[in-house]
């Protein structure tokens, strides 16, 4: 094909490059994936005003996310099993969020370590954080967030009990990757793959193993995590988290009025309107559909971010319409990595700015700060 020029072009390309068990981790729901489709259709039932004669010189995409400066209000979020999209995946995505000016979120669950990532850039990343039943070693991932120096904690709501994705059972995922017949095969014909891997010590989960009590292998390391989300995991929790951290904190996963309140009262910096990316509770709502809800709900008590369904700048250009100050993409630079490694997230992110900017300015903006309600011709939620 042609280079690409959509989310789309990308998407088919790491189709072709990542073996099947990682491209669909990245690439599937809950049960029937309703939620995960919702995510997306509900951004295009979402219409924007056509303006015309206005003057669209001179825009501006630069906003902030809970005070940092961003080149455009989007951000990486976290994503499990980033390095098996690619080799050192996540060290390449967070140096080209870097180079490009957005935050880059580490995941709890990804195959460099907060050390490896630190490692290659030059600006503080953030860092995403499951709570562990375990809560020494929640303490030990806290404590080596500051030392590398993240700037931002992404405590994560919703994954109190693990949402069944059938294709990762379907697919025997694990990483590093099983060597069952099925698993050789689809590594086998992604040669690309294959070689990347080769050249990399990093195919587990790099925060987990050597770190946490027990785990040392493949084995031990699926038993313990089997184990440790926390299902009695509570607002409380969060007390003891900001009182650790002492830090800018967000907390993710929120997807009902009720909730965005609570997460209000705790003073933390903002709220990620999100259901995982349609891989927890199918059957719930689109991200973007309570958004508003949400936004009406807090005011301005807290910042107010949203992830799920993200494929373009229209969609970011959306999100701001209805009151998100920020906003995160998992699939979007996910198949950019898978596609084309480095390059392919540059390119993820280049594709958002150009729809974004575009679109900006044909709805008659200038400024992204200055994008409310008004933009929008049909708004449905």
């Amino acid at each position: 094909m042609t280079a690409p020029l959509t989310i789309a072009d990308l998407k088919w390309l790491a189709r072709r490059r990542v073996p099947k068990m990682f491209f669909e981790y990245a690439d599937s729901g809950s049960w029937t994936e309703g939620t995960y489709r919702a995510n997306e259709d509900d951004f295009a039932a979402i219409k924007l005003r056509q303006r015309v004669m206005v003057d669209m010189t001179n825009r501006s995409l630069t906003s902030t996310m809970i005070g940092h400066d961003v080149a455009m209000p989007v951000a990486l979020a976290p994503t499990g099993f980033t390095g098996m999209q690619h080799a050192d995946g996540e060290m390449l995505a967070a140096k080209a969020a870097e180079e490009f000016g957005v935050p880059f979120t580490l995941s709890t669950m990804s195959i460099c370590s907060i050390e490896d990532v630190a490692s290659v850039t030059t600006k503080p990343f953030w860092f995403q954080l499951y709570v562990m039943r375990d809560r020494d070693f929640v303490q030990n991932l806290i404590d080596r967030a500051k030392r590398a120096g993240c700037s931002a904690l992404v405590v994560t709501a919703d994954l109190q009990i693990l949402g069944q994705r059938h294709k990762d059972i379907h697919n025997g995922l694990s990483a590093p990757p099983k060597f069952t017949p099925k698993h050789v095969w689809q590594m086998a014909t992604r040669p690309q793959w294959c070689l990347g891997m080769l050249g990399t010590k990093r195919r587990t989960f790099g925060n987990i193993v050597g770190h946490a009590k027990n785990v040392s292998d493949l084995s031990s390391l699926g038993s313990w995590t089997a184990e440790q989300f926390d299902p009695r995991l509570s607002w409380k929790d969060i007390e003891w988290i900001k009182q650790q951290w002492g830090g800018k904190l967000i907390i993710k996963g929120v997807l009902d009025e009720e909730d965005a309140r609570a997460a209000a009262d705790t003073g933390a910096d903002a709220v990620i309107v999100s259901n995982h990316g349609g891989r927890q509770l199918d059957g719930a709502p689109s991200s973007i559909s309570m958004l508003p809800k949400i936004v009406d709900a807090v005011r301005d008590r807290i910042e107010v971010h949203v992830d799920g369904g993200i494929r373009s700048g229209q969609d970011v250009l959306k999100a701001v319409a209805l009151g998100a100050r920020g906003t995160y993409i998992g699939r979007p630079f996910l198949y950019g990595l898978g596609a084309m490694g480095k390059e392919g997230v540059d390119l993820a992110l280049s594709i958002l700015r150009k729809e974004l900017d575009v679109t900006m300015a044909l709805c008659g903006k200038r400024d992204i700060q200055t994008v409310d309600r008004s933009i929008l011709a049909h708004n449905p939620y």
